[in-house]
């Protein structure tokens, strides 16, 4: 793909371009506790969003997206939101001359084989590697941590997404053979191995879509706020969030809480802890304890946050049924999308097959399934 840019950038703009890339992501554990001021544990993947880019001596950014054989300009000078994916090119050009970055015209193209809508975040990608090129080609010094924050902003005000942190973030620190123990409180982070060259990261995905999606979202935003509000009233310290507030508090003033915010706040209080007890057992390359949690933590998600579905459910229940499997578990916002499944390398092509059997035959439908491995953060490829 890198080759292919590089003619066909030669092809369309008469240059050679310098060449970013700028990976997808998964997140092992921790799902819904981002915005809880909790913990997330995600690593780079090694599908991506390739770029091309050079200077053209205008004020005009041209863009053409081979994928979708698309073609879109904007000027510097009138930055504002449009639909679709160029609103984020628009969007990190906005904030990095909002943070007295360098930008003059450019040209571009875009590639890649992150799966849209398989839930790796082609959009971080995508603001990402726009962003690491637009750094490296006028010299502009910005951190991969203020990088990652002129992505989530765009997303934000540009694409009207309120996500957290993690996905940008991913992107651009990812390395190699780990994952990436971050504080959604205060942003430091922690390079964590995951170091098994005998398995597979296997996302499975249910190609459903659910509606629900943005709506619950939003609702068991709210319900975890409930919960944080009714506890300040009973805690004699400050309390900011359900990262103040342990296990034992909880259950100590659980008549207090609506059952259905105490069983959001148990969920998420319960999923921090399996994540810090899943970065031991990495440490200690016990990657079928490790799985343990995962299996713990899409129980928690169906049962007890209630944002999976009958289609992820099955995915979860059939993989963990599959003889060799360590883990398997729904990632994602939930109510569809994917499952994460840890796989070894040596039953991966019956794995896939029997999968693909079951689901089919349950659902009438068969899965889009995509073999990973960790990979590095965004970066300069050439030029």
């Amino acid at each position: 793909m890198i080759n292919s840019i590089g003619s066909s950038f030669q092809e369309k703009y008469g240059k050679q371009p310098l060449i970013v890339a700028a990976p997808g992501r998964v997140n092992l554990i921790g799902e819904h506790t981002d915005y809880n001021q909790g913990f997330v544990l995600p690593g780079a993947v090694d599908k991506k969003i390739y770029m091309g880019i050079a200077e053209n001596n205008t004020n005009t950014v041209n863009i053409y997206a081979r994928q979708f054989n698309n073609s879109f300009s904007f000027s510097l000078n009138d930055l504002q939101p449009v639909k679709g994916w160029p609103t984020y090119l628009i969007g990190v050009s906005f904030y990095m001359l909002k943070a007295g970055a360098t930008i003059r015209g450019m040209d571009v193209i875009i590639d890649g084989d992150i799966p849209v809508g398989a839930g790796m975040s082609s959009s971080a990608a995508l603001c990402s590697a726009y962003g690491s090129a637009i750094n490296e080609i006028f010299n502009n010094g910005l951190s991969k941590m203020q990088l990652a924050l002129i992505g989530q902003k765009t997303e934000h005000h540009f694409a009207e997404v309120q996500c957290g942190i993690m996905d940008q973030f991913a992107s651009m620190h990812g390395k190699a053979g780990h994952v990436m123990k971050l504080d959604c409180r205060n942003l430091e982070y922690e390079y964590i191995p995951f170091d098994f060259p005998d398995h597979k990261i296997v996302l499975i995905n249910s190609m459903v879509s659910h509606s629900l999606a943005s709506t619950e979202y939003n609702t068991r935003r709210l319900q975890c706020e409930e919960g944080v509000r009714i506890l300040q009233n009973s805690l004699t310290r400050d309390v900011h969030s359900l990262r103040d507030i342990t296990i034992s508090e909880l259950e100590t003033y659980r008549e207090k809480l609506p059952e259905e915010v105490y069983r959001r706040c148990y969920y998420i209080l319960n999923e921090n802890m399996r994540l810090l007890n899943g970065c031991e057992l990495l440490r200690n390359n016990d990657l079928d304890g490790f799985g343990k949690l995962m299996y713990q933590s899409h129980e928690g998600l169906s049962k007890w946050y209630e944002v999976s579905c009958p289609e992820l459910d099955f995915l979860a229940e059939t993989a963990r049924a599959y003889p060799g499997v360590s883990g398997s578990r729904m990632m994602g916002g939930g109510f569809g999308g994917c499952t994460i499944n840890i796989v070894p390398k040596a039953i991966l092509d019956d794995f896939q097959e029997n999968m693909k059997v079951a689901y089919t035959k349950e659902y009438g439908k068969s899965p889009e399934i995509y073999v990973t491995q960790l990979d590095d953060g965004a970066g300069v490829i050439t030029g």
